[in-house]
This record gives C-alpha cells, structure tokens and sequence, in this order.
C-alpha cells in the first residue's frame, strides 16, 4: 500500500519503521534534521514541507494514497490534513488527537481512524493497517492485558458454532475471555454465553494478553 505519514517525530518514526519493510511509507517533516534521520534510518522517502499544503501533499503522491496518517504535534495541522486528504479521495484516514474535544472535527474532516494516547497510537493503526479485521480498543492493566474487537470474515471456519465449542478447541487460548458479540444485521449487543452461536459478520469482544489475543484473531480470523 501507498502511505503517507504527516510528521516524523516519535509517532511518525515508529510508524515508519515498522510499516516501511512491506508498504510504500513517505513521511512529511517540516524539519530537514527529522526528515534527513527518517531517511538514513529506515530507507523511507522523506518528503521537506509542511502537510497542510497542497503542493507538498501533492510532491508527496497524496493522489495516489491508500492510507494517509497524521501525527503532527498540533490538532489543527492534523485536522487540515484530513480535510484535505478526504479532498482527494483517501479512502483510509488516520490521526493523533490530542484534545478530545476535536474528536467530532476529526470525524466530520474524513479521519476512520483516530487515536488519543501515544501508548495506543502506533500499536493500534498498524494493526488497523495489517490486520482491519482486529481492532484493539482499550489496554488493561498497564498493557498486561487488552479488549479487541474481531469482525468475523466470511467463509470462517467457526462460523455458526458454539462459544463453548469455540473455547473448547486446543488452538482456542485457554485465557482469552469473549465478552460480547455484537450482530450488526439484527443491531444488538448480545452477552455470549456456552451456547451462543458465531456468524460470519458478527463482531467479537475479546479480553486477553497481547499474545493470547493474537493466538485468538489467527484462529477466528481462519477461513
């Protein structure tokens, strides 16, 4: 995929390296000595400028972006980026907030994805961008533990079974907790229980550790 990140710093390096190796990654940084390090560090294309300008977003390849993400210091200037990406038809946009009060700005500028803390930040929009049938929601515990929300694909091999029977198989993690299923054809959250059946579409709550949960997402998530 073509993604274009808005901002190097802390959130902006991190995203770069670790999305670099298999997506086409260029970074927008007003500052040469940021830019110049995400370039001689990771390889990425390092583009000078500010990402609330239309020739810079344009030098960047803004027409033929799949992703856009904004992680500059100031709401405003991440709020600019998302209109203008929305502009020219970025179908996935995401954001750094800072204050939540811009929350509803960032939503009707065109942000889909939009994260507060930058514990979160980086963890959640790659797992958006490599994975968009997991979405992780909160963390617990400081991090020992999470809530994830998996959209159950089509064709799944579960679909249709038992939570009991889910559980019971030994690829299943003997420590990840399904809290919810929310059905989006009937619109109702429904408190799971043994024997509640799983369909393709159903959205499924999780609780577990970072390595249960993902050990959890490879099964459900089979085909």
């Amino acid at each position: 995929m073509y993604i274009i990140i808005a901002g190097g710093g802390i959130a902006g390096s991190n995203l770069t390296k670790n999305l670099v190796k298999k997506h086409d990654v260029i970074v927008i940084e007003k500052e040469q000595s940021v830019a110049e390090k995400i370039y001689s560090r990771y390889g990425a294309v390092s583009v000078l400028g500010n990402a609330t300008r239309i020739d810079v977003l344009k030098e960047a390849g803004i027409q033929k972006c799949d992703i856009a993400i904004g992680v500059m210091r100031d709401d405003a200037d991440n709020l600019s980026f998302s209109l203008l990406a929305k502009n020219f038809g970025v179908d996935k946009i995401m954001v750094r907030m800072r204050e939540p009060e811009y929350e509803n700005a960032y939503q009707m500028a065109g942000a889909t994805n939009i994260a507060a803390t930058m514990e979160l930040i980086v963890e959640k929009f790659i797992l958006d961008i490599e994975k968009p049938d997991v979405r992780k929601v909160a963390s617990l515990g400081e991090g020992k533990a999470e809530v994830s929300i998996l959209t159950i694909p089509d064709n799944s091999q579960i679909s249709g079974m038992q939570i009991s029977d889910i559980v019971s198989q030994k690829n299943f993690p003997v420590n990840c907790v399904i809290a919810g299923i929310f059905d989006k054809k009937e619109d109702k959250f429904i408190v799971p229980r043994g024997s509640k059946q799983i369909y393709s579409g159903n959205q499924v709550f999780l609780v577990a550790s970072k390595n249960d949960m993902e050990k959890a997402a490879k099964f459900l998530l089979h085909k």
